[in-house]
């Protein structure tokens, strides 16, 4: 399991034409899900990304995490994280995990993520989506659970 961190300070997403869902200052969580990602690639990640020392202090270090400044989180389904690029020019999609597996661990990361008491906004899996992202910083960081 991946997830592609970016400190915002505004994000939203777009379906179909229509602004869904927005979010304030935080995190904007791309998530993709591979073969084999449990429960437990969910939870670690959740547990890391929500804690994960990536805000500022009054001394403007990075400091502070989500959960300590109380910021909102964004979550998208992103398939395209296990795109590989190695052979030829069109990216191949077979370590993406299939919706029918895929699906039951994307709701289970938002489920542990609202366990944490912070704002949770999400996209729509599946569906073809306009992501705002106003990247603060910029900050950008990619997580696996295999680096556990």
């Amino acid at each position: 399991m991946r997830v592609l961190i970016q400190r915002v300070k505004t994000g939203s997403v777009t379906i179909d034409g229509v602004e869904k869902r927005s979010i304030g200052a935080g995190i904007v969580i791309l998530l993709g899900i591979t073969h084999g990602d449990t429960i437990n690639d969910v939870r670690y990640l959740v547990e890391k990304s929500a804690n994960l020392r990536i805000f500022e202090d009054t001394q403007g270090k990075m400091n502070l995490s989500l959960s300590d400044i109380g910021g909102d989180v964004l979550i998208i389904s992103q398939f395209t994280l296990y795109g590989n690029c190695q052979k030829g020019r069109r990216p191949g999609f077979e370590d993406a995990a299939p919706p029918e597996y895929a699906i039951p661990l994307y709701e289970k990361f938002i489920e542990e993520f609202k366990k944490t008491s912070l704002q949770v906004v999400t996209g729509e899996f599946g569906a073809t989506m306009l992501v705002d992202i106003q990247n603060d910083g910029p900050v950008t960081l990619m997580l696996e659970s295999t680096q556990r």
